[in-house]
């Protein structure tokens, strides 16, 4: 098969011919027809993601979509023919989506939305389980809870958004100006956050008394403003990118509390996938219900350009998650 190989941290990936794997026990074999770009497989790419380290020469990229082949024994939830999606390797020595087909763990796939295309469901894995796992599984969001995302435009913030109005959420955002369309659009009250300073918009928003839920997905000097944010007696601050030292007065100033959210972390563990599987079926029925889709950048890129698409997404240039097509 084909496969795009990392065989040295920072060099441009090349394309070269490898075995197909078998699957074994507990594993599905895949044939991949869409590989999702996320900001960490760029940061895994230039060996500055020394929480995600991938021993070299490696197949990267940790989201996919596609087509069951064959499956393990043991394997009873799918059988060839099932379209499937999920986020499956290209982490701690787990083969990546940059290859025609992959053998990966059963309990890591869900059978993908039915009114998604394989190309959209590639774009989700990483994006909606970290969404999940701050919101639902840290923060309990509940119908009448005021949610503030930070970074509601970007790949996380822009799920985040509409994950916490499935759930029954008044939800507000932050952004640049130009992502105020973007942000409405998913049904937020947006935020500038380079003309309204914390105080005031939770004054405008909260009279003062801050929000139930703050998603960080931004990290640095944005979570020290979630802390700011949070709702006095109760508050929860959650945060995918918690890095940095950071001053945890204010939040207990405010009794509020913080969670962590490391979505690695079953990849890396082995420990706690089918917790992965299960939320992604919960992304399926979401996205069939029309509550959640997700924004693709409508550049098409070819396993051998993956190259560029990573190029395309440092630069900034993408608007939308970028998606390459493997088949």
């Amino acid at each position: 098969m084909q496969a795009m190989i990392s065989k040295q941290a920072g060099a441009p990936l090349a394309l070269e011919n490898i075995p197909v794997p078998a699957p074994g026990a507990g594993q599905v074999l895949v044939r991949i027809a869409a590989s999702g770009v996320n900001p960490l497989d760029l940061k895994i790419a230039s060996g500055q993601a020394g929480h995600a380290k991938m021993p070299l020469p490696a197949v990267l990229g940790i989201d996919m979509a596609g087509v069951v082949q064959a499956v393990g024994e043991g394997v009873s939830g799918f059988r060839p023919g099932d379209e499937v999606f999920g986020m499956t390797g290209g982490v701690g020595g787990v083969q990546g989506s940059l290859a025609q087909y992959a053998a990966v763990d059963a309990d890591l796939l869900a059978h993908k939305p039915l009114t998604a295309s394989l190309r959209e469901a590639a774009a989700l894995p990483l994006v909606f389980i970290t969404a999940w796992e701050g919101l639902v599984d840290r923060a309990r969001v509940r119908a009448g809870h005021k949610v503030l995302v930070h970074g509601g435009a970007g790949g996380v913030g822009h799920v985040a958004v509409q994950l916490a109005r499935a759930f029954g959420a008044e939800v507000y955002a932050t952004g640049s100006a130009g992502q105020r369309a973007a942000i409405e659009g998913h049904g937020a009250t947006f935020i500038d956050y380079r003309t309204e300073s914390v105080a005031d918009y939770v004054q405008r928003y909260t009279g003062g008394e801050g929000f139930d839920i703050v998603y960080d997905t931004v990290g640095g000097a944005t979570l020290d403003a979630s802390f700011a944010a949070a709702r006095l007696y109760g508050g929860h601050v959650v945060s995918c990118l918690g890095w940095g030292t950071h001053a945890l007065a204010p939040l207990s100033f405010r009794a509020a509390t913080y969670s962590g959210v490391f979505t690695l972390l079953p990849l890396l563990s082995g420990k706690g996938r089918a917790q992965h599987g299960a939320i992604l079926r919960e992304a399926a029925r979401l996205v069939d219900a029309g509550s959640v889709r997700v924004q693709l950048d409508p550049a098409r890129y070819a396993l051998a350009d993956a190259n560029a698409a990573h190029a395309a997404l440092s630069s900034g240039a993408a608007r939308g998650k970028l998606v390459i097509d493997v088949i």
